[in-house]
């Protein structure tokens, strides 16, 4: 039982959970960039939220099905058909044997998700079937899908037809707001630059990727002088070199930096990177630590009424 990669899009890798515990060794979290989004798919044809799934950015594959089967698709707006027909996202949707898939250009959002009732069989590496593109390992061959390419399936088992509701469905923006706390070396602006960090309206910059994304905006001061000593970074940290443009680390980010950190993405937030592109603009919100504890908390008892391991999700 298979999918044919007719087309692969510009980017489009097999993720699922990330690799945890082992940041002290070197190894990168690498996963879904959106982890909700993948959720989100995977709930619409009744697999587990870390189901091994396509992640697509900014311009998607298109597929052909080999045999019958459910899949559903979440994340970026993008314009899709199955034989030329429009269909939805956030909706299950069934193929037949010989239908095809064609996703186009994301418009709003970057990353599209695209899950198969049963899950992608996937090369499991370190605890997790995702890609790392770093390291050629996980997902596919440790690599990006390629015309041609034959995607297996775990089960072609009919699920029940199911719709995310409205109030579940994350707005897709060009314009973001992430909740940010203080890191190691705040203090290591200047007086100005701390207010700017948080009083701008920075724009993602072409240097955009599952490594991370700089920031388009003010020239920040800071006082590194490009010698501090390599420390400890994660998804959402915000670094800022002697170039005075912050840097956002994102998935697939290395485990140690030798440049301030300025600040922390709340974890909140921090699946809302996967959906930033080129040309977005961002606003960073202050938040103490109590206050992104609360926030998190909040929202996990939202989200906990449609996807009941909201907690290992985000």
């Amino acid at each position: 039982m298979s999918i044919t990669v007719v087309k692969p899009g510009l980017q489009t890798t097999i993720q699922s959970r990330p690799r945890t515990g082992l940041r002290h060794m070197g190894v990168p979290a690498c996963g879904a960039a959106d982890p909700l989004s993948l959720a989100l798919a995977n709930k619409l044809v009744g697999n587990h939220w870390d189901a091994p799934a396509l992640e697509a950015a900014l311009l998607g594959p298109t597929l052909r099905f080999d045999v019958p089967c459910a899949f559903a698709m979440t994340g970026a707006q993008a314009a899709v058909t199955l034989n030329g027909r429009d269909i939805p996202l956030h909706e299950t949707v069934f193929a037949n044997a010989g239908d095809e898939l064609v996703t186009g250009a994301t418009e709003k959002g970057a990353r599209l998700y695209i899950a198969i009732v049963g899950g992608l069989a996937a090369d499991e590496v370190l605890g997790s079937p995702s890609t790392c593109l770093l390291t050629a390992s996980g997902g596919m061959q440790g690599r990006v899908l390629e015309a041609g390419d034959a995607l297996r399936l775990k089960s072609a088992a009919a699920p029940e037809k199911l719709q995310t509701p409205d109030e579940f469905r994350p707005p897709m923006l060009a314009s973001w707001a992430l909740r940010a706390c203080a890191s190691s070396e705040t203090h290591q602006l200047s007086s100005n630059s701390r207010d700017q960090l948080f009083d701008t309206n920075w724009t993602v910059s072409r240097r955009a990727d599952r490594m991370g994304l700089q920031l388009e905006g003010p020239t920040l001061d800071v006082t590194s002088d490009g010698r501090m000593p390599s420390a400890p970074v994660f998804p959402g940290t915000v670094q800022c070199p002697e170039s005075g443009a912050p840097y956002l680390l994102s998935v697939d980010a290395g485990t140690v930096g030798g440049y301030p950190r300025i600040a922390q993405i709340a974890r909140a937030d921090r699946h809302l990177l996967g959906q930033l592109r080129p040309g977005d603009r961002v606003r960073l919100l202050w938040r103490d630590a109590q206050n992104a504890v609360d926030d998190l908390r909040a929202k996990i008892e939202y989200w906990r009424q449609w996807l009941g391991d909201v907690e290992r999700i985000i």
